[in-house]
């Protein structure tokens, strides 16, 4: 086991779905995976695996924010030999043209954080998806009649911004919405040379100002989840 996460050497899956809510990854589990065991429940951050078509797929719940989201990360591929990481989250649009409910492939990730600075010694890294997961979610997307949005996303440390229009300039530069963590777990899959991708759907929109229920959050993500998992 590891400091955060107590499954046994062999539990976890190589291919992980990452959602932020302990809650979506049971979801996910109870409603996608056959024959799923639960491996970790420490911090109640729930984590299990199970099979999807045939494949052994683990979902791991990361928490909120890039701190969180890079030490599970970190664990799994460090520890248990994770070689695929598809995180599937929600995110606030940027676009009048992203509506609730709306799938992002993100192409990259931008951020608000200083992680990568500190690590470049000021200089900006570009955290970005892996080709092969970004191609197999789209050509799965189109093959099956899903409409997405695939490009840039804005990992943000801040979730309640004290300017209410400090989104209209990545708006601007073509950033499409806003999480939490894609960032991280784009910079750890590069420097340990494993996979990574993230998929969102739009849950709230800083344009229009609706948003959806905290239920549907949980458990109404059926495409994004379908996608992730089709992915591997």
């Amino acid at each position: 086991m590891s400091l955060h996460i107590k499954a046994k050497k062999g539990e976890i899956a190589e291919n992980v779905l990452l959602p932020g809510d302990p809650l979506r990854a049971r979801w996910i589990a109870e409603t996608f995976l056959q024959d799923s065991e639960c491996y970790n429940d420490i911090r109640g951050m729930l984590g299990y695996t199970g099979i999807f078509e045939g494949k052994r797929i683990s979902v791991q719940g990361t928490g909120m924010g890039i701190p969180s989201a890079m030490i599970y990360t970190h664990e799994l591929i460090k520890e248990y030999g994770v070689k695929k990481l598809i995180r599937v989250g929600s995110a606030g649009a940027f676009k009048p043209d992203l509506e609730l409910m709306d799938i992002v492939i993100a192409m990259s990730a931008s951020t608000n954080s200083s992680l990568n600075r500190e690590r470049f010694r000021g200089a900006d890294f570009a955290p970005t998806a892996s080709f092969d997961l970004l191609i197999k979610a789209t050509d799965f997307a189109r093959n099956n009649n899903i409409a997405f949005h695939a490009g840039n996303i804005l990992s943000s440390d801040v979730f309640y911004d004290e300017d209410p229009d400090y989104y209209k300039k990545w708006a601007k530069y073509g950033v499409l919405c806003a999480e939490m963590e894609t960032a991280g777990i784009y910079t750890l899959a590069a420097r340990f040379g494993v996979e990574a991708l993230s998929i969102l759907t739009i849950s709230d929109s800083l344009v229009s100002k609706e948003e959806i229920s905290a239920e549907m959050r949980e458990r109404k993500m059926h495409e994004m989840v379908k996608i992730a998992l089709n992915s591997f």
